[in-house]
């Protein structure tokens, strides 16, 4: 009989319990948070058809789906507000009784204390061309003519309670922009979450859906080349030398490269988010029993933590709370 191996790393992963012992990551609910869209005009929960479980809400039904996730412990929720009109330049986002802004303070009122209120800072839902910023006279996207537009949000949000402003719209300087406006009407203590690394990609199709996009062409001059890793990591840093609190990596799974990156470099959180375009796919293979959906759930939201995110943008943060949970 010959000897056997001496390094047998199977001994770690034997039984359950040695394996529960012996895990390098760990999900937590207070490391989720809940992508949510309210719908001007709407009395009910409204499903969106590519995207099985989520919904469009009305501001009532909101403040119930907020206070489930509040109870399932989740860290955060992030709004998304879709109106009934929209105009060139995106008047509803910096509208007081938009409905972003309505929603937000709703939301403050209902569990202001015991979650971490987000709010989307992007004129893309409320613009008739569904771009992330203004035009000019040929069509193009107006990068300085935005941020005007994103400082004025940023006023709005915050004076809607909003905590932490999501800046998606991928504008440069868009960061110190909003950090200067939030500091000169005294909003020193609203937070920015820099969506540093988003990149142009085909994983957000269901979110047109939700938001109800009007978008003419694509946003491949502002947002990221899906080649391209070295330009991501010098995002993230860009927006935390203009003051982010928190930066973000977007999509999640197809970019855990430089997820890694910046985790390994960046002096402030990282966060990731799980869009929508990855949720269809696990939610369409399961539904055909092609895969195991729990499973399938579980480990893409742990990857995304082992690959270094802080916390996870998914919209399966309340079910996946509660599995934790229990």
């Amino acid at each position: 009989m010959i000897d056997g191996p001496r390094d047998r790393p199977r001994r770690l992963r034997r039984t359950p319990a040695i394996r529960r012992l012996m895990a390098e990551t760990r999900l937590h609910p207070a490391e989720l948070i809940l992508p949510m869209f309210v719908r001007e005009g709407l009395d009910a929960p409204e499903a969106i058809s590519s995207m099985p479980g989520v919904s469009h809400h009305s501001i009532d039904g909101l403040r119930r789906a907020v206070t489930e996730a509040a109870e399932a412990g989740i860290g955060g929720v992030m709004l998304f507000g879709i109106p009934v009109s929209k105009d060139a330049t995106g008047s509803g986002a910096t509208d007081d009784n938009g409905i972003l802004n309505l929603a937000t303070r709703a939301v403050i009122e209902e569990v202001g204390e015991s979650i971490v209120v987000q709010t989307d800072l992007c004129l893309d839902e409320f613009t008739d061309h569904g771009h992330c910023g203004v035009l000019d006279a040929e069509g193009n996207v107006d990068n300085d003519a935005s941020l005007e537009r994103y400082r004025d949000m940023a006023i709005a949000q915050a004076n809607a309670g909003s905590h932490l402003l999501g800046l998606s719209g991928m504008m440069d300087g868009q960061v110190a922009v909003v950090r200067d406006a939030l500091d000169d009407n005294g909003f020193i203590d609203t937070a920015v979450l820099g969506y540093a690394a988003k990149y142009a990609s085909a994983f957000y199709g269901p979110f047109r859906e939700a938001v109800q996009s009007s978008l003419q062409g694509d946003r491949r001059s502002y947002q990221l080349d899906p080649a391209n890793r070295r330009e991501g990591l010098r995002e993230i840093l860009a927006d935390v030398d203009e003051g982010a609190d928190v930066v973000m990596v977007k999509p999640a799974m197809s970019y855990l490269d430089v997820l890694a990156d910046a985790a390994a470099t960046s002096p402030v959180p990282v966060w990731a988010y799980q869009v929508s375009g990855e949720y269809s796919m696990i939610e369409a293979a399961a539904a055909n029993g092609w895969i195991d959906r729990r499973r399938a759930i579980e480990e893409s939201v742990l990857s995304i933590r082992r690959a270094g995110a802080d916390a996870v943008l998914t919209y399966w943060a309340v079910e996946l709370a509660e599995w934790l949970r229990s």
